[in-house]
C-alpha cells in the first residue's frame, strides 16, 4: 500500500471504517496522533537501525508469553502470548510486509477502547515502516496469517506520557488481541505449489491456449470466495490474453491436464487496492485450488498416437472405406464419457464422408486392421463450444482409445492368397457346378473364431454356384487343386452383409482358411444322371428285368445303381443316392400309379428338346 502521508496531511482510519485527513496539530503539547483504533504511531518513525536491535528481542520474546518487568517494575518491551498458532505457517510477518488483522483493544481493567470488528473493517498497513506505534509494529512481527496474540504494550511503545484526549489517558498500558489474516509484500511473486502431477503429460499450458479448470477459491486466511464447483460446471477461458487476473494467468502456465496446483496470487497481481464486491477486500492475497480438466489451443489438429501396430499392415483405410472399431471415449482429465465396449458392438461407419465428427473422421485414416490408436480432438473439430447432450461440455477437449477391428470397401473384391499347394501336377481344379469338399476355419479379422468345419468332425460339402455358400467362399474356393490351401477375405457385401448371420455381425468381413479335400465334376443344371457314354439302345428293355412291361422302383433303382457301379454313369453328386434315385423315379412315373412304362421312360435330353419344340 503507498505510504498515506502526503506533506503537512496525515491519512487516518475513521470510527466508520473510511479514510479521512486531518491537519496535523500544531500544539507542542499534543503531538500529531491517529485514531487509537489503528495503532499508528504516534511523533516520528523510530530509526530503523533501533527496530532492528529490538526485532531481535521480539523474537526471542514472542515465542511465548512475554514476561513482565520484576514485581511492580513497568514493563520494558511489548508481551507477547500466541494463544493459537496454526500448524502450517509458509511465511512470518516481516519489516515492510503488508498485512491485513483484526484487533480488539483493551486497558487493563478490560474496558475496550477500540475494536475493529465494531468497524467491520480489516486493518491494512505495511508494518516496520512507523506507520504503527512502534509496540503494534513489534508484537506483528513472526505472526503467521490465522495466528491469534495478546500484546501488552507499554505506554512508552503506545501514546506515552500524552494519550489521546478523550480516549486514551496518559501512561495508559494498552491490551491487544489480534488475529492475522493477511501478509504480502511487494516483492512477492506468484506461488504455485504442485498437489498432484499426472503421470502423463501430453502438453502444458501456453500463453493463447484455451482452458477448462476447477477452482476453490479463497482468502489467505481460508476464507472461501468463490468455487467453479457450485455452479456445475468449469471456468473457461484463454491464457494470457487479459480474460484472467495476471495472477492466475502466470499460475496455469506449465500445467497438465489432471494436475492439482494451489496457487497463491499477491493482492497487485490480483484486484489490489479496489478488491471485487463484497467478497474479495482490498489488498487481499488470494489462494486458488485448482484441477485442469483439458487445455487446447485454436490452431491444433488432430493428434494421433499409435498404441499397437499389428505386423504385416498391407492395406490403411481411406476415404471411403466401411468401418467397424471399437472405442472408449474420454475427456483429457480421464472422465469417460462413452464406450463402445459397454454395448457390446461395435461403431459401424463410413470414413471420410461426414457420417462423424471431423477429428474423428481424420483420425481414422490411414490406419490399419487391429491397429490401436489414440486419437485426440481439440473441440472445433469435435463438438464445439456448446457440446452435446450432459457428458460432453463445452468447449472439451475428446481422447478417443480406438481399436480397428476391420475395415473394407463396397467395390473390394475376395482377396485370395495361396498357402500350400500340394507337390504333384494339378490339371484339373474346381469349377462351377462341381461338388467340393473342404475343410475351412472362419473367423473375424481381430482374431475372432466364428466356425471351424474341424468342430464338425467332417468336411463341408457344396456344389460350386448352387447358391449353398455366402458368395466369397464360392468364389475363393474355384480354380482350387485338391489338396490346395488357401486365405480368403471376404467382404460383407459378398458375406453376410449389414445384417450379420447368427454368429456373424453385421458388416463384417469374413476371414477363411480353407483346404481342398476332393472334388467332383458336377452335372449340368437340373440333372440328376448323367451317361457317360451313349445310353442303350433298348433303354426301357433293360431296364424292365422280369419283362413284365413295368418297371417298379425296385427294379429302377437295381438298373441305375448298377449303370454306376460299372462306371457308365453317375448320380448327382452330394446328395443321398437313394434319395436322387427316388426323386428320378418320381420324375418317370408321370402317372403316379407306382409303375414307369415304356411310353413314360424319357431322357431328360428328349424331354428338353420337346419343350423347345413346344416353345417354338
Amino acid at each position: 500500500m503507498e505510504d498515506r502521508k502526503r506533506g503537512s496531511q496525515l491519512w487516518e482510519e475513521g470510527g466508520q471504517g473510511v479514510w479521512r485527513r486531518r491537519r496535523l496539530s500544531r500544539t507542542p503539547s499534543l503531538p500529531a496522533v491517529p485514531a487509537p483504533g489503528t495503532m499508528f504511531r504516534a511523533g516520528r518513525p523510530s530509526h530503523i537501525v533501533l527496530r532492528s536491535l529490538l526485532l531481535l528481542l521480539l523474537q526471542a520474546v514472542g515465542r511465548g508469553l512475554g514476561r513482565a518487568s520484576p514485581a511492580g517494575s513497568p514493563l520494558e518491551d511489548v508481551v507477547i502470548e500466541r494463544y493459537h498458532i496454526p500448524r502450517a505457517c509458509p511465511r512470518e510477518v516481516q519489516m515492510g510486509d503488508f498485512v491485513r488483522y483484526h484487533y480488539n483493544g483493551t486497558f487493563e481493567d478490560g474496558k475496550k477502547f477500540d475494536s475493529s470488528y465494531d468497524r467491520h473493517t480489516l486493518v491494512a498497513i505495511v508494518v516496520g515502516v512507523g506507520r504503527l506505534i512502534t509496540g503494534m509494529d513489534r508484537g506483528l512481527m513472526g505472526m503467521c496469517v490465522n495466528e491469534r496474540r495478546r500484546l501488552i504494550v507499554p505506554p512508552h511503545l503506545g501514546y506515552g506520557s500524552i494519550g489521546v484526549a478523550g480516549l486514551i489517558p496518559p501512561d495508559a498500558t494498552l491490551y491487544f488481541d489480534v488475529v492475522l489474516l493477511d501478509v504480502w509484500n511487494k516483492a512477492d511473486t506468484v506461488q504455485v505449489s504442485t498437489l498432484l502431477r499426472p503421470p502423463h503429460c501430453p502438453r502444458m499450458v501456453q500463453d493463447s491456449d484455451f482452458v477448462r479448470y476447477h477452482y476453490n477459491g479463497t482468502l489467505l486466511d481460508g476464507t472461501a470466495f468463490d468455487t467453479s464447483y457450485s455452479r456445475g460446471g468449469t471456468y473457461d477461458t484463454y491464457v494470457g490474453s487479459g480474460w484472467l487476473i495476471k495472477g492466475m494467468d502466470q499460475g496455469l502456465l506449465g500445467m497438465c491436464p489432471g494436475e492439482r496446483r494451489k496457487i497463491v496470487i499477491p493482492p497487485f497481481l490480483a484486484y489490489g487496492e479496489k478488491g471485487y464486491g463484497t467478497v474479495i477486500p482490498p489488498q487481499a492475497s488470494l489462494v486458488f485450488q485448482v484441477l485442469l480438466i483439458d487445455v487446447h489451443n485454436p490452431k491444433d489438429a488432430v493428434q494421433l498416437e499409435t498404441l499397437e501396430l499389428p505386423p504385416g499392415c498391407v492395406r490403411r483405410a481411406v476415404a471411403g472405406d466401411f468401418m467397424r472399431y471399437h472405442y472408449n471415449g474420454s475427456l483429457m482429465d480421464g472422465t469417460l464419457f462413452d464406450s463402445s465396449y459397454s454395448r457390446n458392438r461395435t461403431y459401424n461407419t463410413y470414413v471420410g464422408q461426414g457420417y462423424v465428427i471431423p477429428g474423428m473422421d481424420q483420425g481414422l485414416q490411414g490406419s490399419c486392421m487391429g491397429e490401436r490408436r489414440r486419437i485426440t480432438i481439440p473441440p472445433h473439430l469435435a463438438y464445439g463450444e456448446n457440446g452435446t447432450g450432459d457428458k460432453i461440455p463445452g468447449s472439451a477437449v475428446l481422447i478417443f482409445d480406438v481399436h480397428i477391428i476391420d475395415f473394407h470397401n463396397p467395390a473390394d473384391p475376395v482377396e485370395i492368397k495361396t498357402l500350400s499347394r500340394p507337390p504333384e501336377t494339378c490339371n484339373e481344379t474346381a469349377k462351377l457346378g462341381d461338388f467340393v469338399r473342404y475343410h475351412y476355419n472362419c473367423s473375424l479379422l481381430d482374431g475372432t473364431k466364428l466356425f471351424s468345419s474341424h468342430d464338425y468332425g467332417a468336411p463341408q460339402e457344396a456344389t460350386l454356384g448352387a447358391h449353398k455358400v455366402i458368395e466369397g467362399l464360392d468364389t475363393g474356393l474355384q480354380g482350387m487343386c485338391v489338396g490346395e490351401r488357401r486365405q480368403l477375405v471376404v467382404p460383407p457385401h459378398l458375406a453376410h452383409g449389414e445384417s450379420g448371420a447368427r454368429g456373424v455381425p453385421g458388416s463384417a468381413v469374413l476371414l477363411f482358411e480353407v483346404e481342398l479335400m476332393s472334388r467332383e465334376d458336377g452335372l449340368p443344371t437340373g440333372y440328376l444322371f448323367v451317361w457317360h457314354e451313349d445310353p442303350p439302345a433298348n433303354l426301357f428293355e433293360d431296364m424292365d428285368l422280369n419283362k413284365d412291361g413295368e418297371v417298379p422302383p425296385e427294379e429302377f433303382s437295381t438298373f441305375i445303381k448298377a449303370q454306376v457301379s460299372e462306371g457308365k454313369g453317375r448320380l448327382l453328386p452330394g446328395q443321398d443316392p437313394e434319395k436322387t434315385i427316388g426323386d428320378m423315379f418320381q420324375n418317370q412315373d408321370r402317372n403316379q400309379d407306382g409303375n414307369i412304362t415304356a411310353e413314360e421312360l424319357k431322357l431328360k435330353s428328349d424331354e428338353d428338346q420337346e419343350r423347345v419344340h413346344e416353345e417354338l
